[in-house]
C-alpha cells in the first residue's frame, strides 16, 4: 500500500500498488484504495461500459437488529434511501426524491437490500452523469437527514413489504428455519421486520410514561446527533401527495409517526451512528473516467463518512444449530401444493476457505445429475423430480450445507427412503478415495469459466464485487479467490474436504419435510400436534429420528447404484478464437440458408472474441396449441424431452455448456450457449431426443404430477402476477387459460402423447439463428443436420402460426374485469391498469409512447407507492403485447386496500400527470431523451445479450434489426408537445381515443372491522362533550391509519376511560356508542368503484375477447436481401 497525500481537495488515502489477477480477456482497469476514515474501494474503468455504477456494501445486516427492535437495519435500509441528503459543501440536494428522479431521467435506476450481515446500496446511471449520482449516493451515508417526514411512510413500507411476503413459502420456511435456532443465537431473529416489531420499544417506552410530545424535533428541526445534519431542512420536509385522497396524511405530526414514531426514529439514528462505521464499508465504482478521476471523486466525496471507532466487521464463530436443533425431523405446512424434502448441516463459514473451498466439492458430488448419482438413483424410483446441493452462507462466520428434494407423491410417502439414501451416498463419500484429476477437473472448469467469462452488465457486477471485497483474502485476489480454485498440490485440499465430510452425518443435521397440511397428517396417519411459528404463523412439528432409522443411517452404503461419477468428457478442449481487425462491428445477422422447411440467421461474432457460441433453433406447428388439449401436450411433449436428457446433459451444463427446450403457443424452441468447442454434437442429440421421444408411462405420471403441482400453485401467486396474467390472457388471441389446460390433463393418455409429437414434428417451419466463435459452413450444416434428423414436411405459405394480439377499440373503451384472488388467506388485492397507445411498427409513435412510459414511471412510483403508500408493489412500465405488433402503459398496484380505490387513485394520478408533463422544463425533457437515445445506442455486453436482441425480431417476424438506431435517431426529433398530445389524446381518463382495461383481483381475506374517520371524529366529539381530560391528538397519532381496526380502537380507549379520568358508567355509555358510529359512519367498501357508471364490466371474458379485432399477421418490414449469397 502507498500512502497518496492531500492534493488539493482530494483527501489523503492510501492505494494497493500491485496488479489485481483477472481473466485475460477483461479489458477493464482495476485499482484499489483506502480512505482515511477505512472505507475500502475498487475502482474500475470501462471505457466501454453501457451505464456506469456503484455498490456500497456495509458489513452491517439484521444480525445486528437490537433484540427489542426486530428489522432496524431493514428500515434503515428504507429510511436511507427515502432521506434527502445535505452534502458537507456548498450543493444542497434538499428536495424529496431528489435521487430518483435524477436517475430516472438520466435512464438509471437503483436498489437496495438488507441481508443477515450485510446491507448494500446500489444504482446504474448514463456514464456521463456519474459524479452527479455519486454526489447523490455519497451524502447517504455522511449527512443524511432521516426525514421525520417519512417514518410513518417507509413504516409502512416495511410492513406492506412483510405482508407481501406472508403467504410465499420460501419467506415462511427460511424463518421457521431461523426460528428453530438454538436459544440466544442471533440468527434467530426476524430480519423483516413490520411495524408492530419497530414501534413496540417506542409504545412500550409511552406507555411508561418515558415519551414527552418533543421527544425529537420533527419537520424543520435539527438532530441531534453527531453524524446527521444539524442544519434545518432548507424546505418544508415532507411533499404532500398532489393527488391528495382521503387517506393522505398531509400533517406533519401523522408524517413523523407521533412520539412513538420518533423515538422510533431516535432509536434508528441511535443505532446508525454507531454500525454505519466507514471502517466496515466497501464500495466498488465502475466508470468511463481514467481510474485517476475515479479515485479523485470517491476518496473527495466518501472521506466524510465518519469512522465510528467500531472494530473489524463483527464474525459470529458459534452456529445455530445445537444438539436440541441436530438429528431432528421438522414437518411444515406449505402453501402451495408441493412436497420437498431439505438436509442442512452446520459447515464452517468458507471465505477462509478460499483456496480449496472444500463446501464446493461437496456440492459437485452431492449436486451431480449423472450415470451413479443420487439424483439419479431417486429419479429411477420415481422419487423426485429435481435435487440441489450447495453450501448457504448464512452469516459472517458460520454456514450451511444443504441439499434440497423436490419430490413426487410417490417419494414424499417414501420419505424415509429419500433421507436415507441421501446418508447413504454421503457414507459413500467418506469410503471413497478422491484422485486428484476430481479437484482438477472442478478446478479447470473454473479456471476456463473465468478465463472466458462474459462481461455484465455495470451495477450486477458493482454488487457483486461490492459484496466480496469484505473476503479474508488478499488484495490482489480479489476478483479471482472467490471464482477459482487451487488443484490440490497438498494433503491440504483433502484435508478439508474429510473434515467438512464428518460433519454431514445424521446425528448433525436437520431434514425439513415440506407439504400440505392435510399430506402431512395422510402419511402420519391422523392429527398431528402443530405448533405455528411467531412471525408467519407457519404449521410445524419438531421429532427426533428413531433408534431405526439412525442405524440405517450411520451405516455404510449398500445401494449397488450410487457410485462417483467419471471424468467429464465435455470439458472443451479447442478454445481456439480466430480474432481479426474489425472497423465495426455487423450490426445484425444475414440470412445464409433458406428452403422450404428453415431459414438460417448467422453472425459471425465480431466484438467479444470469446469461444463461445449461442444457437436458437425454433420449430413452428399450427398443431402445438390450436386447442387446449394440445397446448397440454405439446408441453408434455417437451418435459418428457428434457427429463430424458438429464443424465446425458449434466456434464455439458457443468463444463459451460447449455442447453434448453421449452414449449410455447407456437411449438417449442430448442436454445443452446456456451463453448462452441462440443455444440453441435450437443444440438444434434438434442434434436435426436426431440424426434425419437418413446415416452414411458411412468416417467408420464410424473411429468403430469409435476404439471398439476405447478398450474395448481399458480392460482397461489402474488395478487400482482395474476392480475397481470389475466391482462395478457384477454389481449391474447388464441391463448388458453391455465385452468382450461389443468381440465385436460387428468385425461391424457400414454399413447396420446407419442402421436402428438409425431403430429407435432411432421409438418413444421424453423427459425434457426446461430451467432458466436461458429464459422458459415458449420451453421448451415448444423441446420442441415436438423432438417435431416426431423425429416419433416413443409407448411405452405398461411399455415405457419404467429403470435397475435386482441385490440381494444380506440373510441373511449373503458373495460374493468373483476375476479376473486384464489388464496384465500392472501391480504392483498391487486390491479392490472391498461391504457392501449397503438401500433408498435409506426416508428414516431413508437418512440413517443416508449418515451412518455419512461417519464411516467416514477412519478407513477412516487405518488402511489411513496407518497400514497398503496402498496409495496407499484409499476409503470411499456407493455407489449402479443406478436409485439402492439403496445401500450401498464400500471399495476398490489395492495390491501381495494380495487375500486386503487382504480381511482390511478385515474387521480393520471389527473396530475397532464400538469407534471406541461410544466416540465425543456432541459429535464430533454435529460429523458439522452437517456432513451443511450439505452438504444447501447452494445450487447455479451453473446446472450446480443443473440436475444436478434432473435426479438426474428421471432415477432418483423426482422427490423435496425429498429434501436432507427428509435436513437428519432428521439432526437420529438418534441415535447408531442408527448402531451399523445397522453392528453390515449392515457388520460378523460382522452377522446382513449382505450384501457383494468383487471380487479380482489383479496377474500376478510378485514378485522374498521371504524371510519367520521366514526372517530364523532366519538371524539362525544369524549370533548363529556368533559373528560384527555390527549385526543396522542391517542390518534397511536394508530397507524385514520381508519383504525375497531378492536384495538376499543381497547385503547377502555385503558383511556379508567375510573382515573371518568365514573364507570360514563364510560361504559361512551364505548357503548361506537356500533351505533360505526354503522351511522361506515367505513366505504373500497372494492367499489365510485364511478362504475362510466366502466364496461367484463362478465363473460370469452364473449369480450370475441368482440376484439385481432392485430395483422406478421410481415417483414425489411427485405434485406441477403440471398443468394449473404454479404459476410
Amino acid at each position: 500500500w502507498k500512502v497518496v497525500p492531500r492534493n488539493h481537495l482530494v483527501p489523503p488515502y492510501s492505494l494497493f500498488t500491485r496488479p489485481l489477477e483477472k481473466s485475460q480477456v477483461d479489458d477493464r482497469h482495476y485499482s484499489v484504495i483506502r480512505l482515511e476514515n477505512g472505507l475500502t474501494a475498487m475502482l474500475v474503468h470501462d471505457p466501454c461500459t453501457e451505464n456506469a455504477a456503484a455498490s456500497l456494501n456495509v458489513a452491517v445486516g439484521h444480525l445486528s437488529d437490537p433484540d427489542d427492535m426486530p428489522g432496524l437495519a431493514h428500515f434503515c435500509e428504507h429510511l436511507l434511501f427515502m432521506a434527502r441528503t445535505l452534502t458537507r459543501g456548498t450543493k444542497q440536494f434538499p428536495k424529496e426524491n431528489e435521487y430518483s428522479e435524477y436517475l430516472s431521467k438520466n435512464d438509471g435506476g437503483s436498489n437496495a437490500y438488507t441481508s443477515s450481515s450485510n446491507t448494500n446500496y446500489h444504482f446504474r446511471v448514463s456514464p456521463s452523469v456519474l459524479p452527479g449520482a455519486l454526489e447523490r449516493f455519497s451524502g447517504f451515508f455522511h449527512s443524511p437527514l432521516f426525514a421525520p417526514s417519512c417514518t410513518t411512510r417507509e413504516l409502512n413500507a416495511v410492513d406492506s413489504e412483510h405482508k407481501k411476503n406472508h403467504q410465499a413459502d420460501p419467506w415462511r420456511i427460511f424463518q421457521l428455519n431461523k426460528t428453530l435456532s438454538k436459544a440466544g443465537h442471533p440468527w434467530i431473529k426476524f430480519g423483516t421486520g413490520n411495524r408492530a416489531t419497530l414501534t413496540a420499544a417506542g409504545r412500550e417506552a409511552k406507555a411508561r410514561g418515558k415519551l414527552s410530545a418533543n421527544t425529537l424535533v420533527n419537520g424543520n428541526g435539527a438532530v441531534k446527533s453527531a453524524n446527521i445534519s444539524k442544519e434545518p431542512s432548507p424546505i418544508t420536509s415532507r411533499t404532500p401527495s398532489p393527488t391528495p385522497s382521503s387517506s393522505s396524511a398531509n400533517s406533519e405530526s401523522d408524517a413523523d409517526g407521533g412520539s412513538i414514531g420518533r423515538e422510533t426514529r431516535r432509536r434508528l439514528i441511535e443505532w446508525w451512528s454507531k454500525e454505519y462505521c466507514a471502517s466496515r464499508m466497501e464500495l466498488c465504482v465502475i466508470g468511463r473516467e481514467p481510474l485517476e478521476e475515479l479515485t479523485a471523486m470517491v476518496s473527495k466525496l466518501f472521506s466524510p463518512i465518519p469512522n465510528c471507532s467500531q472494530g473489524p466487521s463483527p464474525i459470529i464463530d458459534e452456529h445455530p444449530f445445537g444438539p436440541n436443533e441436530m438429528g431432528t425431523l421438522v414437518s411444515v405446512q406449505t402453501i402451495k401444493s408441493f412436497h420437498a424434502v431439505e438436509i442442512s448441516f452446520p459447515l464452517a463459514w468458507q471465505p477462509p476457505l478460499w483456496k480449496y473451498k472444500p463446501g464446493y466439492f461437496l456440492s459437485h458430488f452431492l449436486g451431480h445429475e449423472g450415470h451413479g448419482s443420487l439424483f439419479a438413483y431417486l429419479k429411477g424410483k420415481g422419487w423426485i423430480t429435481s435435487l440441489s446441493a450447495a453450501t448457504q452462507a448464512l452469516g459472517r462466520g458460520f454456514a450451511m450445507f444443504k441439499t434440497t428434494m423436490y419430490l413426487t407423491k410417490n417419494g414424499f410417502d417414501n420419505y424415509r427412503s429419500v433421507v436415507l439414501a441421501t446418508f447413504k451416498y454421503l457414507a459413500l463419500l467418506r469410503a471413497s478415495e478422491f484422485p486428484r484429476w476430481f479437484q482438477s477437473e472442478i478446478a479447470t472448469i473454473a479456471k476456463t469459466q473465468f478465463q472466458f467469462s462474459e462481461k455484465r452488465a455495470a451495477e450486477g457486477y458493482a454488487v457483486t464485487i461490492a459484496e466480496r471485497m469484505s473476503w479474508p483474502v488478499p488484495t490482489e485476489k480479489l476478483l479471482t479467490a472467490p471464482v477459482l480454485l487451487s488443484e490440490w498440490e497438498s494433503d491440504e485440499g483433502e484435508r478439508q474436504v474429510r473434515e467438512a465430510l464428518e460433519n454431514l452425518q445424521v446425528d448433525s443435521g436437520r431434514v425439513v419435510l415440506m407439504a400440505k397440511k392435510e399430506e402431512h397428517e395422510r402419511i402420519f396417519g391422523g392429527e398431528k400436534h402443530w405448533e405455528s411459528e411467531k412471525w408467519y404463523g407457519t404449521g410445524y412439528t419438531v421429532e427426533r429420528w428413531d433408534d431405526q432409522f439412525l442405524d440405517e443411517a450411520r451405516s455404510p452404503n449398500d445401494i449397488p447404484d450410487l457410485h462417483l461419477p467419471g471424468r467429464n468428457e465435455f470439458i472443451p478442449t479447442n478454445l481456439d478464437v480466430e480474432k481479426h481487425d474489425v472497423l465495426e462491428p455487423l450490426q445484425r445477422p444475414h440470412l445464409i440458408r433458406q428452403s422450404d422447411i428453415s431459414k438460417v440467421w448467422y453472425k459471425k461474432d465480431d466484438q467479444f472474441w470469446l469461444p463461445r457460441a449461442a444457437v436458437i433453433i425454433d420449430i413452428r406447428s399450427p398443431v402445438a396449441s390450436n386447442k387446449p388439449r394440445a397446448t397440454v401436450l405439446t408441453k408434455l411433449c417437451v418435459d418428457l424431452v428434457n427429463d430424458s436428457l438429464t443424465e446425458y446433459a449434466y456434464d455439458a451444463e457443468l463444463a459451460g455448456l447449455a442447453y434448453h427446450v421449452t414449449a410455447h403457443s407456437l411449438g417449442m424452441t430448442l436454445s443452446l450457449k456456451g463453448y462452441n468447442d462440443k455444440l453441435p454434437e450437443l444440438a444434434k442429440y438434442v434434436v435426436r431426443a426431440l424426434k425419437n421421444l418413446v415416452p414411458t408411462q411412468d416417467r408420464l405420471n410424473v411429468m403430469k404430477e409435476k404439471l398439476k403441482r405447478d398450474w395448481d400453485n399458480f392460482f397461489m401467486n402474488q395478487s400482482y402476477l395474476l392480475s397481470d396474467y389475466y391482462g395478457r390472457h384477454m389481449l391474447g388471441h388464441q391463448t388458453w387459460t391455465v385452468q382450461e389446460q389443468l381440465e385436460e390433463l387428468p385425461g391424457v393418455q400414454l399413447e396420446e402423447v407419442a402421436a402428438h409429437n409425431r403430429q407435432l414434428l411432421g409438418k413444421i417451419n424453423i427459425q434457426t439463428l446461430v451467432l458466436g466463435n461458429m464459422y458459415r459452413d458449420q451453421a448451415i450444416a448444423l441446420s442441415e443436420s436438423v432438417e435431416d434428423i426431423l425429416d419433416p414436411s413443409p407448411l405452405v405459405e398461411g399455415e405457419v402460426p404467429s403470435e397475435r394480439a386482441l385490440i381494444l377499440p380506440e373510441a373511449g373503451s373503458n373495460y374493468m374485469w373483476i375476479t376473486p384472488v384464489p388464496n384465500p388467506n392472501e391480504a392483498n388485492s391487486a390491479l392490472t391498469y391498461y391504457i392501449h397507445l397503438g401500433q408498435l411498427n409506426d416508428p414516431r409513435h413508437r418512440v413517443v409512447g416508449t418515451l412518455l412510459a419512461r417519464i411516467m414511471s416514477e412519478p407513477a412510483f412516487n405518488v402511489l407507492r411513496t407518497k400514497e403508500q398503496l402498496g409495496y408493489i407499484v409499476s409503470c412500465s411499456r407493455w407489449l403485447l402479443l406478436g409485439d405488433s402492439q403496445f401500450g402503459i401498464r400500471i399495476v398496484v398490489q395492495s390491501e386496500r381495494g380495487t375500486g380505490y386503487l382504480e381511482e387513485r390511478i385515474e387521480a394520478f393520471l389527473d396530475t400527470m397532464d400538469t407534471k408533463l406541461e410544466e416540465m422544463k425543456d432541459h429535464e425533457f430533454d435529460d429523458f431523451k439522452k437517456g432513451m437515445r443511450q439505452r438504444w445506442r447501447e452494445p450487447a455486453k455479451n453473446l446472450g445479450e446480443e443473440a436475444s436482441k436478434y432473435w426479438h425480431h426474428i421471432d415477432s417476424g418483423f426482422l427490423d434489426f435496425l429498429r434501436r438506431f432507427e428509435n436513437a435517431d428519432l428521439i432526437e426529433k420529438v418534441e415535447k408537445r408531442e408527448v402531451v398530445a399523445l397522453f392528453r389524446e390515449r392515457v388520460h381518463p378523460k382522452a377522446l381515443k382513449r382505450a384501457k382495461l383494468s383487471i380487479h383481483v380482489q383479496s377474500q381475506k376478510p378485514r378485522p372491522p374498521r371504524i371510519s374517520a367520521k366514526a372517530v371524529e364523532a366519538f371524539e366529539v362525544l369524549v370533548r362533550e363529556a368533559g373528560i381530560p384527555v390527549d385526543l391528538a396522542a391517542i390518534k397519532d397511536e394508530f397507524d391509519q385514520e381508519s383504525p381496526v375497531a378492536a384495538d380502537f376499543l381497547k385503547r380507549w377502555s385503558d383511556v376511560l379508567t375510573e382515573d379520568t371518568v365514573s364507570i358508567n360514563v364510560a361504559k355509555g361512551l364505548l357503548e356508542r361506537l356500533p351505533a358510529l360505526m354503522e351511522q359512519y361506515p367505513v366505504r367498501d373500497e372494492n367499489v368503484y365510485s364511478r362504475s357508471a362510466d366502466v364496461t364490466r367484463v362478465d363473460d371474458m370469452g364473449a369480450f375477447k370475441a368482440s376484439l379485432d385481432v392485430s395483422p399477421p406478421p410481415r417483414p418490414l425489411v427485405d434485406w436481401g441477403d440471398l443468394p449469397a449473404a454479404k459476410l
